[in-house]
């Protein structure tokens, strides 16, 4: 992955969200992260680390204060949702592909990579979705 395409990254990341976007995204979060059935423990690791406590609030829709770290953790989760609406036609196949062992990540999933809880573990996800879907 070279730090380039990570920085000339479009509209989402490298570019300032605002508390209102961060809003939103968290509330998109909190819906994708439903749809890809993760647990309470796989989101809060996703998130940076966020608490369970924290995570619940969210659930809840009392999204308090969002940092820039974790503003770019839920633009790269977009993305990710983002390549994998484009790679398939019916949104089920990609909410589970996540969880499906894949030959090219050494038999691990999508979610296995990513939950290692470094924000470059989402955004080399993110760059190879874009990879494999022609966008680069």
């Amino acid at each position: 992955m070279q730090l380039q395409s990570i920085v000339t990254t479009p509209a989402t990341v490298g570019s300032t969200i605002t508390d209102d976007e961060a809003g939103a995204l968290a509330r998109t979060t909190v819906n994708l992260f439903k749809a890809w059935n993760l647990t309470d423990l796989e989101a809060c690791i996703l998130l940076g680390g966020i608490s369970a406590r924290t995570w619940a609030r969210w659930k809840e829709g009392a999204i308090g204060r969002i940092d820039r770290d974790l503003r770019t953790r839920m633009a790269h989760l977009m993305g990710i949702h983002k390549g994998l609406r484009y790679l398939f036609t019916e949104p089920a196949r990609g909410y589970a592909w996540i969880r499906k062992p894949n030959a090219t990540f050494g038999g691990q999933s999508a979610l296995d990579l990513m939950l290692r809880g470094e924000i470059s573990d989402l955004a080399a996800m993110r760059e190879w979705l874009d990879a494999e879907r022609g966008a680069w």
